[in-house]
């Protein structure tokens, strides 16, 4: 017997926290015996990567068949532990693997060579900006059509088969092209793991005709990856937290706002303990609705500047200290860079770095560790809380409609927060439906 480290994932999520996985990825020890020799006639490619992905917590895939394909997703049917999801297109294959990897910690599409990747480019480049790691898998040429200066079907009509491959090279943080079996184990292997450190999409393109081609290197199940936990410079933390405290317990009225870089630092939990801890008015940022509990006692709503929810911007730019976990200030979030705030009140924490109030800043800290040091080092400070509360009106009812009067949007939305649970997860499209989206209250564990 010996003991390694392996990745377990249950096999169904716990609540709609689309933000946050409560299950996603985990590392567990745990004694095993050496992994299982396969007969040679299933030490296949297909069979190797359909075990990876269950094993990394993937227990559905998304997606459209293709003859480049065909093969690989025989295989990964094959699998016992590995639903295959038939989607309409590849766009929705790629969008339904970003919605899982929110949920489930990690995703994965597969499509065909360059009509399927191309169309799913887009969700790809969306997983990126969001730092979700879904694995993209392409059907590939034939090996043994590379270097041939043939046209193939599915390419824009040239002998060349790598438009797709430098397509996805800017909206992925690694490139697989798995054309011949001695280095495929390494190169799915590599890409995976890849994957889930940086949080980021990867590609992967399989040659049509490697999935069902037995060879030596896939003779025994995977072998659980071991990967090393991130890990905060322990001098850099302590400095971080002293000058960090140093400004917010001076400060008079602080507040805090969680952003949307939360999630992908998984640092929601150690946020909600330093608002337990602190006594600060707790706000979200739009992209961040649904990272924080809205049911914590001094949740105030969502910091927009000038459109934020009621008395909220008030007391956010006001304050003369605050915290911004995991912020994005972009023309959107910002609006239109808008925001009436100063820098040297700023403590703007990211995933690994630390700001002070515009002066010193602090590399390799992870978000989640700082923000649990810091709830040790800070007075409890109601101040700005209670201001709010002296200024704060509830919302009131929309006026009863008549029968045969034109539906308005403010009924229309009182009836979907009726409709909200811990059991519901929200999707509001940009524009309008954003707009009033950020108005709603989410019911604990509603995402």
């Amino acid at each position: 017997m010996d003991t390694k480290i392996t990745v377990t994932d249950a096999s169904v999520p716990t609540n709609s926290n689309v933000g946050c996985p409560s299950n996603g990825i985990v590392s567990s020890i745990q004694s095993s015996v050496s992994p299982s020799v396969i007969a040679s006639s299933d030490a296949t490619l297909g069979r190797h990567l359909a075990r990876r992905l269950v094993q990394i917590g993937v227990s559905d895939v998304f997606s459209v068949p293709g003859d480049f394909n065909l093969t690989l997703l025989d295989h990964l049917i094959a699998e016992p532990g590995l639903k295959n999801i038939g989607c309409c297109n590849e766009l929705n294959a790629g969008y339904a693997a970003d919605g899982y990897a929110r949920s489930r910690g990690v995703g994965a599409c597969v499509v065909t060579f360059t009509v399927g990747g191309l169309s799913v480019l887009n969700a790809i480049a969306g997983a990126y900006s969001e730092n979700l790691p879904v694995i993209c898998i392409v059907g590939g040429p034939n090996s043994n059509d590379y270097g041939t200066n043939r046209i193939l079907h599915h390419t824009i009509g040239l002998p060349d088969f790598s438009q797709e491959f430098r397509c996805f090279q800017t909206v992925t943080c690694y490139q697989a092209v798995v054309n011949n079996l001695e280095d495929a184990h390494e190169q799915i292997d590599t890409a995976i793991s890849t994957a889930l450190k940086e949080s980021k999409p990867v590609y992967i393109s399989i040659s049509c005709n490697l999935p069902a081609i037995p060879h030596p290197t896939f003779s025994r199940d995977p072998v659980p990856f071991c990967l090393a936990p991130k890990v905060s410079n322990q001098m850099g933390l302590e400095a971080a937290v002293e000058a960090a405290a140093a400004v917010l317990n001076k400060a008079v009225k602080p507040v805090m706002v969680g952003g949307p870089k939360l999630r992908v630092a998984k640092a929601s939990e150690a946020f909600v303990e330093l608002a337990d801890a602190c006594g600060y008015p707790v706000a979200v940022m739009p992209s961040a609705k649904g990272l924080v509990p809205e049911c914590h006692p001094r949740f105030i709503g969502t910091y927009w500047g000038a459109v934020s929810t009621a008395f909220c911007a008030e007391i956010v730019e006001s304050a003369d200290a605050y915290i911004f976990a995991g912020p994005i200030f972009n023309d959107y979030s910002s609006v239109g860079y808008s925001l009436l705030l100063k820098k040297d009140k700023a403590i703007i924490v990211q995933p690994e770095r630390v700001v002070v109030a515009n002066g010193p800043a602090f590399g390799c800290i992870l978000m989640k560790d700082f923000l649990k040091a810091l709830s040790k080092r800070l007075k409890c400070n109601t101040t700005a809380y209670e201001n709010y509360h002296r200024i704060y009106v509830p919302d009131g009812q929309p006026l009863r409609s008549d029968p045969k009067e034109p539906l308005r949007v403010n009924v229309l939305f009182q009836h979907i927060q009726k409709m909200l649970s811990s059991e519901t997860a929200v999707i509001a499209e940009t524009g309008d439906s954003w707009f009033n989206c950020q108005k709603l209250k989410l019911p604990k564990g509603c995402g």
